[in-house]
This record gives C-alpha cells, structure tokens and sequence, in this order.
C-alpha cells in the first residue's frame, strides 16, 4: 500500500494559470471547497508572458466593434473548424470578463477620456486588445491571484500531477507527488478541473516554459476523453533567434501592434508581397497604397504584419528558405522607424514596450527604440485540446472532468488570434468553474480504490528503480524528441516525415518505458522528465498524427505536399481517444451545422 497524503475538495483544479484561477474563484464563490493544484510557484503560470492584451469587443477604441464582429473575425481566423459555440459564448461574455478583471482591480493602460485602451491585433478587424504595456499577462495573474486569496481557496505549489482517478465513468480525483521531496498526494474531489496548460515543450524551439508538457492533455487522454485537432499547433511569427540561449522566447504581437514592420534582409518590407486578395484594394496602383483591412463595409487601415499569425510566420520562413533571411536565421523587426513620425519615439516605445525594451537590453544587446530586432517562428500554442461540451467544458466521455484554457479544443479551430487566448481563460475559466462547483453539488459521494493508487504509485516509482545506464538519460531522450517534432511536425510538414515521427515517436515511447532516472525521490529533476516523458510522447503522437490525416494545408497546419485548402476537409474535426488494447485511435467527425442566425452574421460580415 502506497504511503500518501489524502486531500479531499468538492472541486480540484489543476493549473494555476489565468484559467486555473479564474474557475477556482466561480467554484469558490458558489460555496464550493476548493483545492488549487500547480505544477510552480503560485504567480509563475504560463500565463504571465501573455503580453500584447486580451481581446474583447469593448469597443473604446473603435465604436464599430461589437460581439458579432468579434465573433465572426475568431470564425474565419479558425479556418470555420471552431466550436462556433464557443465562438459565440466567448465573443458575447468577453467584454464582461474583462470589466470584471478591472472591477477587481486589473490596471490597464487608458484612453484620454479614462476608459480602456485597446490596441490592433492581427486578424482582428478593429483595435480590440485591452492591455498593461506589453505585460497584460502577469497584470491578469496579480489580479486573479490578489482577489482569489479573499475566497477560501487551498493552494498546493510544487505538485504535479500524475494520473486522473476514478469511479467508474466518472473523475473523482487525482494522484500526485511533490516536487522537493517527492511525496504522494491524493486529491479527492467530486468534480475536477483541468487547466494545464499547451504543449510546447514537445518542440525544439518554443516560447513555453518548462511546465508546458502537455500534461493535461495525456491525463485526460489516458482517463478516456478525447482530444480534438491536435495537428493545428501555432507557430508565433516572432519569438528571439538570438542569442541560441534566448531562441524561442515570445517578442510580443504588440511590437507590431504599435506600429513594428518586418524587413529583409535587404531592408525590403516583405509583407506587401502575396497579400491575399481579400486585404488589397484592387483600385490602387501599389501594394503599399492598396494595403486596407477591407471586409464587407468595413475599412480598417493596419499594416499587413498584423495578418493571421500562420500567415506571417510563412511568409518570414519564405523569407529565410529564399536567402533573404536576418544572419542567425530569422527576419528584422523594427519598431525604431517610428521616430519618422513621432516625435519622442524612444519615450513612447519604452512606454507601450517596456518588457521588450528590456528582455532585447539585457537578453541580447540590443536598443530597440535605435535598431531592428532579430525574431523568427517559435511554437507558442496548442489550439488542439481536450474535446469538450462548449457551455459547461465538461468532458465529452468523462463525467466530473472539466477542461478550460489552452488545455482545451474548440474555440479557436485551426489558427488563433492574437489576445484571443486570455479572453478565453477568462471566459471558459469561469464557465468551468462554474460547472464544476454545480456537478459537486449534485452528484453523490465518491470513493476512490486503494488499487487505483497503488498502480499509480507504482508508475511514478518505476523509473527509479530501473538501471539508469541502460539508455541515454532522460534529458536527451526529450532532446531527440523536440528535433524529431521540429524537424517532422513543425511548421512546414510532409507525409513521408510525419509517418517518420510516428514510427521514431513509437520507438521513443519503448525507450522511455525501459529508462531509469537514478537518484532518490528528493530534489531529483532526472525524475521529474522522466515523468514528464509520458505527456510528451502522447502529445506528440498525438499531434504527428493528426497531422498526417489531415492531407491539405488549413491555418496553422501546413503541408508542403498538399498546399491547397481542400472544402471537403473544412467541414470535420479530427478526434483523437485511446483504443481498447491502449493505442491511439483517430476518427473524423462532422461539424454540427452553425445555427443559422450565427451563419447571417458570419455573410453579414464578410
């Protein structure tokens, strides 16, 4: 019998990111016992490098904004693969989330006349992003965290999460260990939220920290739920190429936002090349004067950097490929050209970009408000998730599991807009939480088998009892896996590459299955990868081989061997679940038909 510490909640919550807080305060409010589970330190969540804003049709910037526009901008940014559901939902309950935010406290940066102020961003039709500088992010964290301390909620730091438990169908807990000493943990609850968190640590170069291996999405997927289109993973078009210390690290859409172009390597601005014809005035004599944001009888004037995210990062990697690249393999940001037009442009640029002026100062010496920054593609987010339902984010196959955040598929389809991401934590964070504290509250008792943890502990005491010299050690194994995903999986794929990774992905997962990490259970790192391990090759399977269904290039998904957007891919989601003998299964399944009041909106849109 596994010696462990038993906690028992109405509602436990995993993560304690943006989303993660946001659905323990709905649970908590309702009067519900909470327990809030993080991986770190309470404050150094993901979330907190969310730094150009969060997008809600506020409409102080633009008085032509609203809900519907919102709506139909995050639809056709998402290839029309979303949970128009969710689209609608998140649209509509925005604008509320973030007033709340600033009711309890959240400083954001004002117009003259006081109210929020809100920047462009790309693929949005309308300045829409509310922000703090370029550190709206860790602004949302403080202020999630300062009102969250007042409700009750019984944090654990440092714990990660091993295995979902349950009854049945149903979720009724979670098995973990603490990070210094390795001690076991049952945390026994009648609804769980799950809020982990994206993936990215699957890939060589990536803007995530290290908590992102994809940990809510394996224990989900190993507790029965499915995961919906996880083949679309965004590759940010801007993160640092140099230092190689620093490669990867998000340089926010806000540099662009307040005014930042893109050159060449022979100075040319190379996104007036291939704009789509959708954002060109046709009447015009040049690109440069026919560049407009043209949709329906909108006419919204921004720079073509501010194109979908999977644009952009194509057209810098056409760049780099074509031997007009930046010297260490990336493309130039210059956001220093401004002074042509502002007067105290190096005052403003610290102003509305403090964190970059800094993270370039001391990171990379260089002084953005006197010179263009380096930046390439970096793999930033997951819009592939956890298949849930869009109004409460329960789990489709998993009763008493919920799911919000990054963690979660839906909303966003096959590529995400910009700021559209702390919106979403705030919006289906509370939903979840919400849901959650409602399923506690109705369903019975639960009770947990004494085998269920014992297994559980027996896995998480395995590698240590395994000869560490039989393979090469832990860090290398998740070394060879993020070149082979980077290589085979990222931005530019193939099927003979991706029937590669699948069969390497395979013979990684043998390889991890016999590794040992040494050690003891205290302060031991070697142990936690090798635990990591898990999430990262079933996240990566997972990932390879949606990719390879999906024969034809949709938003951030790109084949170099089927260019073309097919109509007949562009009405089904890819859902992935665990097979009977425990192999993944993949299966294609219909979108519901939009309602068709959202469909009038949509044509009414553009």
């Amino acid at each position: 019998m596994a010696e462990h510490q038993l906690i028992e909640h109405d509602v436990i919550v995993i993560g304690a990111g943006g989303a993660g807080l946001r659905a323990a305060i709905e649970a908590a409010s309702t009067g519900a016992s909470v327990g809030l589970v993080c991986k770190s330190l309470l404050g150094k969540a993901h979330t907190v490098m969310a730094e150009g804003g969060v997008a809600a049709a506020l409409a102080n910037a633009d008085e032509r904004d609203n809900w519907m526009v919102h709506f139909a901008d995050t639809m056709r940014g998402g290839q029309y693969l979303n949970s128009w559901r969710m689209a609608e939902l998140h649209a509509q309950e925005a604008p509320d989330r973030v007033r709340e935010l600033e009711a309890w406290g959240a400083l954001l940066d004002r117009t003259k006349d006081g109210r929020m102020n809100q920047r462009n961003f790309g693929g949005h039709a309308y300045p829409r992003l509310a922000h703090v500088g370029d550190r709206t992010g860790l602004e949302m964290i403080r202020t999630l965290q300062d009102h969250g301390i007042h409700q009750g909620i019984d944090v654990h730091m440092e714990v990660t999460v091993t295995r979902l438990l349950k009854d049945g169908d149903r979720c009724v807990g979670a098995f973990a260990y603490d990070r210094e000493r390795g001690r076991f943990k049952v945390f026994k609850g009648k609804a769980v939220v799950l809020a982990t968190g994206g993936l990215g640590r699957a890939f060589l170069v990536t803007s995530n920290s290290w908590e992102y291996t994809g940990d809510g999405h394996s224990l989900a997927y190993h507790a029965g739920a499915e995961l919906v289109d996880m083949e679309f993973v965004q590759f940010h078009p801007t993160g640092m190429v140099w230092p190689p210390s620093v490669r990867g690290i998000l340089v926010t859409e806000g540099v662009r936002g307040e005014g930042g172009i893109l050159k060449n390597s022979e100075g040319r601005r190379f996104m007036f090349d291939d704009i789509p014809p959708l954002y060109v005035d046709q009447t015009a004599d040049t690109p440069e004067e026919g560049w407009r944001y043209v949709i329906g009888d909108r006419d919204a004037r921004r720079p073509p950097e501010l194109l979908t995210r999977d644009h952009v990062a194509r057209k810098i990697v056409k760049e780099v490929k074509e031997g007009r690249g930046s010297p260490h393999g990336g493309a130039f940001l210059d956001i220093a050209w401004i002074k042509e037009h502002i007067k105290d442009s190096e005052a403003h640029i610290k102003k509305k970009l403090p964190s970059m002026y800094h993270q370039f100062k001391e990171l990379a010496g260089i002084d953005i408000t006197k010179e263009p920054m380096e930046v390439g593609p970096t793999t930033h987010y997951a819009m592939g998730g956890i298949r849930v339902d869009p109004d409460s984010q329960m789990t489709t196959t998993v009763r008493g599991l919920f799911a919000a955040g990054e963690c979660a598929g839906g909303l966003h389809g096959a590529n995400r807009l910009g700021g559209n991401s702390l919106s979403d934590l705030l919006v289906f964070g509370k939903r979840a939480g919400e849901y959650a504290a409602k399923f506690a509250q109705e369903s019975g008792s639960v009770a947990i088998g004494q085998d269920q943890i014992d297994l559980a502990a027996r896995e998480a005491l395995a590698p240590l009892e395994r000869d560490p010299g039989a393979d090469v050690g832990p860090y290398r194994l998740q070394y060879e896996l993020q070149e082979l995903m980077q290589d085979k999986a990222g931005i530019a794929r193939e099927e003979d590459g991706l029937k590669q990774a699948l069969d390497q992905i395979h013979g990684l997962q043998q390889r991890a299955r016999r590794m040992g990490a040494g050690g003891s259970r205290e302060y031991n790192p070697g142990w936690h990868t090798t635990l990591d391990l898990e999430s990262l090759l079933t996240v990566a399977e997972a990932v390879a081989m949606g990719a390879l269904e999906r024969r034809e290039s949709r938003g951030a998904h790109s084949r170099i061997d089927h260019l073309e957007k097919k109509k007949e891919w562009g009405s089904f989601n890819h859902v992935i679940k665990m097979g009977p003998g425990g192999e993944m299964e993949i299966r294609r399944e219909e979108i519901p038909p939009i309602r068709q009041d959202l469909k009038d909106i949509i044509e009414e849109q553009g």
